[in-house]
C-alpha cells in the first residue's frame, strides 16, 4: 500500500512525495508586462517540498488574461522573468509545472491591451461580475472565435508550452476546469456552436483535445498534465450530460500518454462515482483535488492515496498558508490558517510570510 509520503514516478520524473501544490491565482505578477517578480520566486521556492508544484494560472496569450496582475508565458520578457522562479524551486529540490490558463469569456476589456475583448466558443455572456482595476464589472459578451482564431489559440497554447520549457519548467498543466476557455467549449450553455466544435459531445470535446494534442506534440506528452472539474458550475457553467462528456474526453486523451490527469471536485457537484470511473479510464498518474465540506483539503484526505482513489492529492489553501505542508501533514499539524483577505494582490503579507514549523 502506498502512502502520500512515498515517492512516485511521474512519467519519468521522480517526485519526492504524492502531495501536490494546487494552482492558485495570487494576482501578484507586478513585473513589467505581466511578468513574475522576485517575491514569486521566494513564494514558490518556500513550497518546494511538494512532490509537484503547479503554478497559478498563466495566460498563453494576451487575450487569455482574465484578472489583474496574473502572469503570462507569451513574451520573451515573461520567459526571462520566470527563470529565477524555476531556478529557485529546483535549487530547493522541487519540481514545478506551469499551468496554462486561457480565461476565455471570463474577463473584461479593461484588463486587455490594444482594444482586445474576451473571446469564447459562442457570443454568450457569463452571468456575474469580474474584479478589475476599476472595481467589479459585469462580464461582457465575448467575441465568438472563428475557425482561424481557434487554430491560432491552439498554436498559442503550444507555443506557451515551449516557452515554459525555455523558462525552466519541468512541464505544463493545461487548465480545462473552473469555467475557463476549455471548460466553456465542454459546456452546454457557453458553447452553442453548430460547427464541428459544438453540437455534440464529440464536437464539444474537440477543442480541449486539440489543445492537449498540440501541447503534447510541442514538448512531449510526458511533460503535460490536464486539469478538469466535471459538473463544476463556477463562472456560470452548465454541463448537461457531464458524465458522458468526461468519459468521452478521458477516453480520447488516454492514448496521448499524458503525465497526469488532475481532477478537481467541488462541493455539492462532486461526483465521486465519476471520479473513480475516470481513474479507471486513465493510465497515467491521477491527481485529485477532493471535495471537502469546508472547501479546504485536510489531513484526512491523505487516505485517498492509501485506498487507491488517487495517486496524488492536491492541496490549495492549506499549501498557501503552510509552506512546509508535507512536513506538517507528516507530523499531524499544527497548521497555519489561510488569510483569505490576502489571497489576491497585495504585498508579501499573506504571501511569503507564513511561518514554517521551524519558525
Amino acid at each position: 500500500m502506498s502512502t502520500a509520503f512515498d515517492p512516485i514516478d511521474l512519467a519519468g520524473t521522480r517526485l519526492a512525495n504524492r502531495i501536490a501544490m494546487a494552482p492558485m491565482t495570487r494576482s501578484r505578477a507586478f513585473g513589467p508586462g505581466a511578468s513574475p517578480t522576485p517575491a514569486m520566486a521566494k513564494y514558490y521556492a518556500q513550497r518546494a517540498s511538494a512532490g509537484l508544484i503547479v503554478t497559478e494560472g498563466t495566460q498563453p496569450s494576451a487575450v487569455g488574461q482574465g484578472y489583474p496582475s496574473t502572469p503570462g508565458l507569451h513574451t520573451d520578457e515573461q520567459i526571462a522573468a520566470w527563470r529565477p522562479v524555476t531556478d529557485a524551486v529546483h535549487a530547493a529540490g522541487g519540481v514545478i509545472f506551469a499551468q496554462l490558463m486561457h480565461t476565455g469569456r471570463i474577463g473584461h476589456p479593461s484588463l486587455l491591451p490594444d482594444g482586445l475583448t474576451p473571446v469564447g466558443p459562442s457570443p454568450v455572456a457569463a452571468e456575474g461580475q469580474v474584479f478589475t482595476l476599476d472595481g467589479m464589472q459585469d462580464f461582457v459578451t465575448p467575441k465568438e472565435l472563428t475557425e482561424a482564431e481557434i487554430d491560432e489559440t491552439i498554436r498559442d497554447f503550444a507555443q506557451a508550452a515551449r516557452n515554459a520549457i525555455d523558462a525552466g519548467f519541468d512541464g505544463v498543466e493545461v487548465h480545462g476546469a473552473n469555467g475557463y476557455l476549455l471548460h466553456q467549449f465542454l459546456s452546454t450553455n457557453a458553447n452553442r456552436r453548430t460547427d464541428r466544435w459544438g453540437q455534440s459531445i464529440e464536437g464539444r470535446i474537440g477543442f480541449p483535445l486539440a489543445v492537449v494534442r498540440a501541447v503534447a506534440d510541442a514538448i512531449g506528452a510526458d511533460r503535460v498534465g490536464l486539469r478538469i472539474s466535471p459538473a463544476n458550475p463556477l463562472n456560470d457553467i452548465v454541463e448537461d450530460g457531464f458524465r458522458d462528456t468526461y468519459a468521452a474526453l478521458v477516453d480520447v486523451i488516454e492514448p496521448i500518454g499524458l503525465a497526469y490527469l488532475h481532477v478537481m471536485e467541488l462541493g455539492e457537484t462532486a461526483d465521486r462515482e465519476l471520479t473513480l470511473d475516470l481513474r479507471k479510464r486513465f493510465s497515467g498518474t491521477f491527481i485529485l483535488n477532493p471535495s471537502t465540506p469546508d472547501a479546504v483539503t485536510h489531513l484526512d484526505e491523505l487516505a485517498l492515496v492509501e485506498d487507491g482513489t488517487a495517486d496524488m492529492i492536491a492541496y490549495g489553501a492549506l499549501f498557501l498558508a503552510n509552506p512546509d505542508l508535507p512536513a506538517r501533514l507528516a507530523a499531524g499539524g499544527p497548521f497555519n490558517t489561510p488569510d483569505r483577505a490576502t489571497f489576491y494582490g497585495g504585498d508579501e503579507n499573506g504571501y511569503t510570510d507564513y511561518p514554517t514549523l521551524n519558525g
